[in-house]
């Protein structure tokens, strides 16, 4: 059964077609992947179900809208249509603010374009003496937002806070101004008319992956918007583009506002978020570099 549904995943392009058989058999029989091979067989209707997801993936809708889940870090979390499906690049990402916000007793943390969460929410598991506050604008998003913050805060995970509003409105958070003390933010980044793969193009929502002609309408506001809401020493990280390896930090050291802008790579190499410190006013600012981890 697994031989022949890797075949038709590899057939139809999906990558790692082994291991997504596996998922998607695991998860018909309700089961750890781990235990796959000590389970009994598929009965006729597990059988039919598998199949009828086999169909599915092999038309190229994501795994993790077959299974309803998305593992991250340490969470697993609820999604679907309308909602941007995490990835594990964005670990990275998060990680860093991870040692940043531990640095502080009680620190203040924002999540920007929250998604599904993810970020917040790992940062809320991690960091559990965080403040941690969650802003998101679409109407779907919000809803598996909110349904994941829930069952987080029903684990024993200290409650994050969801804000409905758009990262790009110039009074965003103002209430929070100059007192934030780590913020993150995976925005939507990819340059428009760019190709994407299938599980991209038709599932997440455009407006949580495109950022208009260069990928930057939505980065530009983001690093405004952090450098406004960061007290002094405050950290950012930001997730871009593998194409924005100089233009992200570049930006980000032309706002005048930041330290220690330093550009980050992925698992594969490939550029993908930048970090900076939010530097006192008046201090003079110091070029950005290459190459961190």
């Amino acid at each position: 059964m697994l031989a022949r549904v890797t075949r038709i995943l590899a057939g139809a392009g999906v990558d790692a077609p082994r291991t997504e058989a596996e998922l998607l058999a695991a998860h018909v029989l309700g089961v750890p992947r781990g235990r796959l091979l000590l389970a009994d067989g598929l009965t006729g209707d597990q059988l039919a179900r598998l199949d009828a997801l086999v169909a599915r993936r092999a038309a190229r809708e994501p795994l993790q809208h077959l299974t309803g889940t998305a593992g991250f870090r340490h969470l697993e979390l609820a999604v679907g249509p309308g909602v941007f499906v995490p990835r594990p690049e964005t670990e990275l990402l998060v990680e860093w603010g991870i040692v940043r916000a531990r640095g502080s007793a009680e620190p203040l943390v924002v999540d920007l374009c929250s998604g599904s969460g993810a970020v917040a929410l790992a940062v809320a598991q991690e960091v559990p003496g965080a403040r941690v506050v969650a802003v998101e604008r679409s109407t779907a998003a919000l809803a598996w937002l909110r349904r994941n913050a829930a069952d987080r805060a029903a684990a024993g995970d200290r409650p994050i806070e969801v804000v409905e509003a758009d990262v790009t409105d110039p009074a965003l958070l103002d209430e929070l101004t100059g007192r934030v003390d780590v913020l993150l933010c995976n925005p939507p980044y990819v340059p428009a008319g760019t190709a994407v793969p299938p599980e991209v193009a038709g599932h997440d929502p455009a407006e949580a992956v495109f950022g208009g002609a260069d990928g930057l309408a939505v980065v530009r506001p983001v690093v405004a918007a952090a450098a406004r809401l960061l007290r002094p020493g405050g950290a950012l990280a930001v997730e871009h583009d593998d194409t924005h390896g100089r233009a992200v930090p570049e930006l980000i050291g032309a706002d005048g506002r930041f330290d220690a802008v330093s550009g980050h790579a992925d698992l594969a190499g490939r550029p993908r978020f930048t970090t900076a410190l939010r530097r006192p006013e008046h201090a003079p600012s110091r070029a950005w570099q290459t190459g961190s981890s």
